[in-house]
């Protein structure tokens, strides 16, 4: 082999092969790794951050070591350095990002892409109703017949659906294909009864090959949609037509359906979607990202992820938003920019994360300082005090990546702020009222946030 770059994609062709690495854990962890070189008996890499370094070593070394090993002929040692992205980003204020905010949703019309199994991210939470739905789709009416589809929203159950939908249209072009919501299928059916068209409405759904049905569980208590359903499935499931269902619930918890709808539900293959983990949601963002175009740092990944947990149309809002706003600022993502971007996604139910801004603004009245003189390179007693307390709370109520405060903080390096933050956890063990002066800072900007 000419080069590390051609070992090291026979060493990730051989992860999988050998079944000990799945294909999402190789593309967000093992492929993030960048070759550098064999130094005697050392395979060096790169990464971007700390955290990649920590999830590689943990739970991929033996792996890499024992691949490494059958494409070389000899045992090597895994070396991996970070390597931090540099770079000079503007940091946008608040009211310039709510500027920017107006003219979101026209920057990224641009940024759609289509719902088929290859942009489907698949993880522990969905990989069950992902291989039935690819099984359907290639068969249709033979095994799973019908295919019920459960979860909460936004975690890929129309996604799904819809692929199946892509994938059935492009191998059977003959076939007739019918996708809809029940909300759709409800109105059509009030207005064919409206206008003497009921036979029409029959010829549409009693005739289709496959049958998709989204969100079940809006025929609740809804008695002619579900007389007018239960007929059109018991015609194409007789005829061996395929039909999929997708419900927020599993058939025995839908009470307001006819219990002869839940019976058929129950005697077809019934397949759950959960909240994706977190290594997941980063193959999710980073996926989102690579179809658009967008490359975004880890950290920033990373922080996106572990604040959007439990809804994958958030994560794909959320690149989304991330594209247009590194097109209209002009610099690549930040966290900065992620904060703003979940603060306009985040529901009533889930906190909205405390900016930087916010913080350092909080701590610049408290200490009588601007801003500015905490980000800047003064060093009087009073504005270096701030500045210490500034980055301890951030790093407090943020958890943000030391690095990425350092970025935030004028640009300092990482131990700086490592100093920073021991040297005020210190002064809280030894000092009341610097204890109290700080716990009342946290409080403060917690209930204004709330408020």
């Amino acid at each position: 082999m000419n080069s590390f770059s051609e070992v090291f994609e026979s060493v990730k062709a051989y992860c999988i092969e050998v079944g000990k690495v799945n294909e999402v854990a190789l593309k967000t962890w093992i492929a993030s790794l960048e070759p550098v070189e064999i130094d005697g008996k050392n395979a060096v890499f790169k990464v971007q951050s700390e955290f990649q370094k920590t999830i590689v070593i943990t739970n991929y070394d033996d792996i890499l070591k024992e691949a490494l090993k059958a494409v070389l002929g000899f045992e090597v040692d895994i070396v991996i350095n970070v390597v931090s992205i540099t770079s000079n980003p503007k940091v946008l204020t608040d009211d310039e990002l709510e500027e920017k905010h107006a003219e979101l949703e026209k920057s990224y019309e641009f940024a759609e892409y289509d719902y088929t199994f290859d942009t489907f991210i698949e993880g522990r939470s969905n990989e069950f109703a992902l291989a039935a739905c690819k099984a359907v789709a290639k068969n249709c009416g033979a095994d799973y017949n019908p295919l019920f589809i459960y979860g909460p929203s936004g975690l890929g159950k129309t996604h799904l659906i819809t692929a199946i939908a892509n994938e059935v249209r492009k191998n059977r072009p003959s076939y007739n294909v019918v996708y809809v919501t029940s909300e759709v299928f409800g109105s059509e059916l009030i207005s064919a009864i409206n206008n003497k068209g009921i036979s029409d409405f029959h010829e549409k759904y009693r005739n289709a090959d496959l049958l998709l049905i989204d969100d079940i569980q809006f025929f609740a208590n809804k008695e002619r949609m579900q007389e007018e359903f239960f007929h059109t499935f018991y015609k194409l499931h007789s005829e061996g037509k395929q039909i999929v269902i997708t419900s927020d619930k599993p058939p025995k918890e839908l009470v307001t359906l006819e219990e002869r709808l839940r019976t058929r539900f129950e005697g077809g293959l019934i397949a759950d979607i959960s909240a994706p983990d977190f290594e997941t949601r980063i193959a999710i963002i980073k996926r989102k990202a690579e179809l658009l175009d967008l490359t975004i740092p880890s950290e920033v990944a990373e922080f996106m992820a572990n604040r959007l947990k439990s809804n994958i149309r958030q994560l794909e809002g959320a690149v989304k938003k991330l594209k247009a706003l590194k097109h209209l600022a002009g610099s690549p993502p930040s966290i900065s920019m992620a904060q703003s971007v979940i603060r306009d996604i985040l529901t009533d139910d889930q906190p909205i994360p405390i900016t930087v801004e916010k913080i350092i603004s909080e701590v610049s009245t408290v200490y009588g300082v601007s801003p500015d003189d905490i980000r800047s390179n003064k060093r009087s007693s009073q504005i270096s005090n701030a500045r210490k307390v500034a980055i301890y709370v951030v790093r407090e109520i943020t958890q943000m990546p030391l690095a990425s405060i350092g970025t935030e903080f004028g640009g300092r390096d990482h131990s700086t702020i490592v100093y920073a933050v021991n040297n005020v956890a210190n002064g809280l063990k030894k000092d009341a009222n610097l204890n109290t002066l700080v716990s009342d800072l946290i409080k403060n900007i917690k209930d204004k946030n709330k408020a």
